[in-house]
Formats: structure tokens, C-alpha cells, sequence
């Protein structure tokens, strides 16, 4: 089964609004087994609109459209969308009390543009909006099916989990599915393929899937697989997972999308232990990290930003001289930061990162990209040199993701695999 993407609305296309849309929705169908074949964005212009209706029409099974179902007059998208299926808008009681009871329950005074978001075809299966008041549409045409929905992510989502994905589901009878994520790490996408083909090769013979999906120092492993209940189905892609967990463990640090700070969160509630950091090239952005998950602060204590030799010494108590001697971006200066900072906070782990994070500041020893980590504990202190890229962006996340996998070894007493 093949669908396609229609996001309506001229800031995506000047670039104002980032089209985050199509990439949930097809993560979302992928999982499903649905196979997204084109995405299209668009003006919010008629002839646009029906146009582009067709052409999909022509190719898919199953059409998302997101976009233009505003109150103003500019959103024409459901005006439109009646057009294309030969139907007129009626107002839905429902829908408009609901619609009503949202402005009411705000405090808002409610307009007449507002109360017409209740008018809405009268050939389409209304999408209850529960997040928002413009509603979703169902139309099916031919064994196809269309489905309008707002462009706010927020509602959009809530859409598509509460409704919209059930709804397709039924309509197209699917073979159940079942899909596991292994999370790794410190770990190349060309490197890990090359640990696990044998697996990769008995795993695609006997009719599983598998998807890579790299980003900045992680990289997914998404296995899938089909059966005739959702239960067998479920059993055998875990199976599957179970036999390639003994190849890669060292960097196996989760499952499912759980990112590397929920893990290590998770560690140190597990341990009653804390954590503090000193960061020079990423500048906070450990901290930033860390405090995303929610309950950080029950062992996350803080952090200092030691961007400067002074800051160094003054916060971290780094001796000057090694600064002068061996520079900011060295092991002896790391070690003295990731000590300065758990002894500052009284924590049971203290991170440092000490790099050249560019595009310029490198050296022909220490070019850019050139990142130092420690990890201080009970026990010593751990350090390794990292060579990232040149891009600064990706530095300073690639820093990141490597200082919370060398914490995980350390708090799960692994310091082999470092």
C-alpha cells in the first residue's frame, strides 16, 4: 500500500514554518508497514490544491493532506476540498457546540469566522478536533482515501493517534505488525552494518525488516516484522532482536526511542546518585539535555560554564599552569575539570567536555573537531580524545552524545567498553 503527504500553506514554502508534519506522519505510517512515497507541499491556492488532489489520486492509496483549515479567509482548503468531491458544506451541531464550549471555558469571545469552522462537507466523516477547533475530514473515492487535517503538530498528532491511524487500519484490513527500535551508540552506521550482516542476512531471509536510522552519534536499528496475530507477530520480531543483542551490547544503551539522558536518568534514580557538569566547548548544552527529561532535578544538581582559562580556574580549580603548558583542549586539563566539578557540587559523577568545536581555533596537533571528555567518580577519573567534523553544530552533539554514553559505561561500571 502506497501514500502520500499534501502540506498546504505558504509559509512552508518561503520558508518561514519548518514542515515538521511530514516527518512524524511518515515515521507513523512507516510503522504501519505504509510506504510514503511522495511529499508535496503547496500554496494555498485552488487550482494548486485540486491539481494536486488529482495526481495523487492517480498514485495512492491513502492521501494526508495537513494545512488551510484555518478560520480566515485565506484558508480555503475545505472549500476546496468540497469542490474536488462534489459535495457542499452544513453545519455540524456537534461540532459547533464543542467549538463554542472551547472559547467559552478560555474566556474568549467567539466570532462568526469561528462558528463557520462547524460548517463541513457533507460527504466526509467529520475527525473530532480535541486539541483544537478546526476539524479533521474522512472522504473515501474509489477504494481511496483522503484525509484533511490541521497543520498545528500538536493537533495534528493527536489526530492522527486517537483517529486517524485506527480509522486506516480497518478501512485497509492490515496484516498485523509488530516493530522493535535498538538504540546504539559510538558506533558508525557502516561499521555496525558490517558487525551484525550475518544476522542482517538470516533476519531479510525469513521475510523481517530492517531500517537504519543514523543521526548524530546514534544510530536506530528498527527490526519489523508480520504475522497472522498481533501476539505472534510481536514474539517473533523479539526473538529476532534477542539474537543480535550478544554481537553489539557494548553499545546497545536502549530500545524504542528512549534517548541516552532518559537512560542515564533512569541509572542514577536507580543508584540514588548525582550528577554535574563542566562544559566548556558545548557551552550548556549537556545541561540543556539533561534537564529535557523529566525529574532531572533529583540527581542532576547543576553546572558551570567554564568557557575561559580564568573561568577554568576560577570555578574548576585547574591549575594555570597546565593551561599554559598543555592548553584547555588536553587530558590534564579535562581530569582537572571533571574533578572540579563533582568536588564544586559534592555529585556522585562530574562530566567535563574541553574541545574545538570550529569552524576555526585548530592547530595542525589539535584540529578542529578535536574534543576531550572526562568522567569523574568515587572511583577516579576516565578520559578519551574524540575527532568529530568540522561542522560546529554537529560537534558540540556529537560531544554530547558521547559524554552521556562514557557516563553510562561508568555508572554501569563498564569502563572496558570505553
Amino acid at each position: 500500500m502506497q501514500a502520500e503527504i499534501i502540506t498546504i500553506g505558504d509559509e512552508l514554502l518561503i520558508g518561514q514554518t519548518v514542515d515538521t508534519n511530514s516527518a512524524w506522519i511518515g515515521s507513523e505510517l512507516a510503522k504501519q508497514g505504509i510506504k510514503v512515497q511522495q511529499i508535496t507541499s503547496i500554496t494555498d491556492q485552488r487550482e494548486h490544491i485540486l491539481s494536486t488532489l488529482k495526481q495523487a489520486e492517480s498514485r495512492s492509496q491513502l492521501i494526508l493532506i495537513t494545512g488551510g483549515l484555518g478560520p480566515t479567509k485565506d484558508d480555503i482548503t475545505k472549500a476546496t476540498l468540497c469542490e474536488y468531491f462534489n459535495t457542499t458544506l452544513s453545519l455540524n451541531p456537534e461540532v459547533l457546540s464543542e467549538i463554542e464550549k472551547y472559547f467559552y471555558e478560555r474566556n474568549i469571545d467567539i466570532s462568526q469566522m469561528n462558528r463557520d469552522q462547524a460548517l463541513l462537507p457533507v460527504d466526509a466523516k467529520v475527525i473530532r478536533n480535541w486539541q483544537g477547533t478546526a476539524s479533521g475530514m474522512w472522504f473515501e473515492k474509489e477504494g481511496r482515501v483522503f484525509v484533511s487535517m490541521p497543520g498545528v503538530p500538536y493537533e495534528m498528532k493527536a489526530m492522527m493517534e486517537e483517529s486517524v491511524l485506527p480509522m486506516v487500519r480497518h478501512y485497509f484490513n492490515f496484516i498485523p505488525r509488530a516493530f522493535k527500535t535498538i538504540m546504539t551508540v559510538d558506533l558508525p552506521e557502516s561499521v555496525l552494518a558490517e558487525m551484525i550482516e550475518d544476522w542482517e542476512k538470516k533476519l531479510r531471509s525469513e521475510g523481517f525488516g530492517l531500517a537504519y536510522l543514523p543521526s548524530p552519534g546514534i544510530v536506530k536499528l528498527r527490526v519489523t516484522g508480520q504475522s497472522e496475530n498481533q501476539k505472534d507477530a510481536t514474539e517473533n520480531v523479539y526473538k529476532k532482536v534477542k539474537e543480535v543483542q550478544p554481537i553489539i551490547e557494548r553499545y546497545i544503551f536502549g530500545y524504542d526511542g528512549i534517548s541516552i539522558q532518559e537512560v542515564i536518568g533512569e541509572l542514577l534514580l536507580e543508584r540514588n546518585a548525582t550528577v554535574s557538569t563542566a562544559e566548556s566547548c558545548t557551552s550548556g548544552y549537556l545541561a540543556s539535555q539533561i534537564t529535557l527529561v523529566p525529574g532531572s532535578s533529583r540527581y542532576y544538581l547543576g553546572s558551570v560554564i567554564a568557557y575561559s582559562y580564568e573561568s577554568k580556574t576560577a570555578e574548576l580549580n585547574v591549575d594555570p599552569d597546565l593551561l599554559i603548558k598543555y592548553g584547555a583542549v588536553s587530558e590534564k586539563v579535562i581530569i582537572e575539570m571533571a574533578k572540579g566539578i563533582r568536588e564544586k557540587f559534592g555529585t556522585d559523577y562530574g562530566v567535563a567536555t574541553s574541545g574545538i568545536a570550529g569552524p576555526g581555533g585548530g592547530t595542525p596537533d589539535k584540529p578542529v573537531g578535536t574534543v576531550w571528555i572526562a568522567i569523574s567518580s568515587e572511583s577516579g577519573v576516565v578520559s578519551k580524545r574524540h575527532y568529530f567534523g568540522n561542522d560546529r553544530k554537529l560537534n558540540i552533539q556529537r560531544t554530547a552524545i558521547a559524554a552521556f554514553s562514557m557516563l553510562r559505561k561508568v555508572i554501569i561500571d563498564r569502563e572496558d567498553w570505553l
